[in-house]
């Protein structure tokens, strides 16, 4: 089930949970691994020769090296409860401080449990949610900070928040979706190839939303859009990513001009 919601995941939700998992899986490792392979066929498909991917891996990898370090800043300044926490003790009679309460909130529900990060290539070990605090998401943060400076790299302009067209007639595979990675009870998951059709900025938005369908997150933790559908320029984790990558591609770190 999705985080106070009583539609359940669809297929499709569920895929996209998995496909940007890495949560330091055993033979995959962490996010970093998956946007990097991302970014670099990107940037095979536009003929980048051996200067343009340095200065393009340079950059991606300082902005999510500054990622982890001011996401992780700031979920100890908010100290957000996960949902799995939320969700299940969402009352008074509930939790380490529990009272007693004769008007039991409708929201909480004890039984809930998420989907979770997934525990990849390791039989009989429960998939689980991360044991630090929610908002925001890191994941959201990296992967923003990544693709969002490869659109930059690539001509995209700061204030255009939405499709781009880097990723037209590419496909990407994740190694948590590649017919040899195993679930937590041994089977192995089907091979599953994506396409974006919305390029690297759909990539940023189902990043964040994988964590979400995961059960893992809450919504805010990753964006929140204003009325006008663009997106607040706060520390949600897609808001913080951009703001990352767009300083550090505005500070000087920016590909050579043509010769």
């Amino acid at each position: 089930m999705l985080p106070h919601d009583d539609v359940r995941r669809t297929g499709e939700q569920t895929l996209i949970g998995l496909f940007w998992g890495y949560d330091g899986a055993k033979n995959l490792g962490t996010p970093p691994r998956l946007y990097n392979r991302i970014v670099r066929k990107v940037a095979v498909s536009k003929g980048a020769n051996t200067a343009d991917l340095a200065r393009l891996f340079a950059v991606v990898n300082a902005a999510m090296a500054d990622a982890g370090t001011l996401a992780w800043k700031e979920k100890y300044a908010h100290d957000l409860w996960r949902p799995v926490v939320s969700i299940r003790e969402h009352d008074e009679s509930m939790g380490p401080m529990a009272q007693h309460d004769l008007a039991f909130d409708a929201q909480c529900d004890p039984d809930w449990l998420p989907l979770g990060a997934p525990k990849s290539n390791e039989t009989g070990v429960k998939s689980f949610t991360p044991n630090f605090l929610a908002y925001p998401s890191g994941h959201a943060t990296f992967g923003a900070a990544a693709f969002q400076i490869t659109r930059r790299f690539y001509g995209i302009p700061k204030e255009a928040n939405g499709p781009d067209h880097l990723c037209n007639k590419l496909h990407f595979t994740s190694e948590e979706l590649n017919g040899v990675t195993t679930d937590n009870n041994g089977t192995a998951r089907p091979n599953h190839e994506r396409t974006f059709a919305g390029g690297l900025w759909q990539a940023i938005e189902e990043n964040g939303r994988s964590r979400v369908y995961l059960g893992v997150h809450w919504v805010f933790d990753t964006f929140m859009a204003s009325d006008a559908g663009k997106y607040e320029m706060n520390v949600d984790g897609v808001p913080l990513g951009l703001n990352i990558a767009n300083n550090i591609f505005d500070s000087g770190l920016k590909p050579s001009p043509p010769h």
